[in-house]
């Protein structure tokens, strides 16, 4: 066993790591032609989905490069080559495209499938680092990823040839979203969970209060009434409406301290005294993210939500926006 690598030795191997599966990828920059615009082409015609498999290091790869196909408007999923030949294949349909990754072209559990999908009739892509393999030249299209050496020392581990595979899965993937017109929008739809989804689906009704949640009062209420309709409520804030429930003002936890600090009677002050008249209100429909923004310019904590004829329908604060990962 080798002694142990000093500092200096261990940033030595890593950055020689990063220049090697460097080149790689700017050597197949070189092999890009009409070849790849094929195989996009190909993707594009598919009428059903690019079934990806690849088997071990190649089958992770295989694995992220259906996932970001099916998430960036390409319908994909992948499939495991050994589980193929043992029913899975079933999952394949004519109007499916299969993207096979072996950089070696010789992986036997891909080979044994592939008489299987030639008399299914479907397209073959195939992503190899050996253009003469029964692989590469069963394929409608071959794209090649062959690399002058591995960032292992010892030639062997899968490193700069898994790198240049999980690239030209990208490059095709995003290829393919700029044919298809793919948008922020549609990216949101299939990340709902994610930031950008949030940001670009949630709704100031889908995190808003409604119904008995919203505090709100009448004009004649008195102050303390009033405290004890924003208590119960908890969100900091009553609107104050009339007997249409239309929005007359609101009244806040910092309106509060101002009143207090005037001695206002609890009792004997009514909410129509003591509210803001000119509260800023925001749509059902509009965007969640719009309520940050109006939050954050007029430097408030809670919005009231008015519809169309300035009838109160809800009632948001800065926690409703942080809890649903706007904020």
């Amino acid at each position: 066993m080798s002694k142990t690598q000093s500092n200096k030795d261990l940033i030595a191997l890593a950055t020689s790591v990063l220049e090697i599966e460097s080149r790689a990828i700017k050597e197949l920059i070189g092999t890009l032609d009409e070849t790849f615009a094929k195989a996009c082409r190909l993707c594009l015609e598919t009428k059903g989905r690019v079934v990806v498999t690849g088997m071990g290091k190649s089958g992770h790869v295989g694995g992220k490069i259906a996932a970001t196909l099916a998430s960036t408007g390409t319908p994909s999923f992948f499939m495991h080559p050994a589980e193929a030949s043992h029913g899975d294949l079933g999952m394949i349909t004519a109007d499916d495209l299969l993207l096979a990754v072996s950089y070696s072209g010789k992986t036997h559990e891909i080979l044994t499938i592939l008489p299987l999908v030639k008399h299914i009739g479907i397209k073959l892509i195939s992503i190899t680092g050996n253009s003469d393999s029964i692989l590469a030249k069963s394929a409608d299209v071959c794209l090649d990823v062959g690399i002058s050496e591995e960032a292992c020392p010892l030639n062997l581990a899968p490193t700069a040839s898994t790198t240049a595979t999980l690239v030209m899965g990208d490059a095709l993937a995003v290829a393919l979203l700029k044919s298809r017109g793919f948008t922020e929008e549609d990216f949101a739809l299939s990340h709902p969970g994610g930031n950008l989804g949030k940001k670009l689906l949630l709704r100031v009704k889908d995190i808003m209060h409604a119904g008995p949640e919203i505090p709100a009062v009448s004009a004649d209420t008195t102050l303390g009434n009033g405290l004890l309709e924003m208590s119960q409520k908890g969100l900091g804030m009553t609107a104050i409406v009339d007997p249409d429930n239309r929005i007359l003002g609101i009244f806040t936890d910092g309106d509060l301290r101002r009143v207090l600090n005037d001695n206002v009677d609890l009792h004997k002050t009514n909410m129509e005294a003591i509210m803001q008249s000119n509260c800023i209100t925001i749509a059902p429909h509009d965007m969640a993210v719009e309520a940050v923004h109006v939050l954050d310019e007029n430097k408030i904590t809670g919005l009231l939500v008015a519809d169309d004829e300035n009838c109160l329908v809800g009632a948001l604060n800065i926690h409703d926006l942080f809890r649903a990962g706007v904020m």
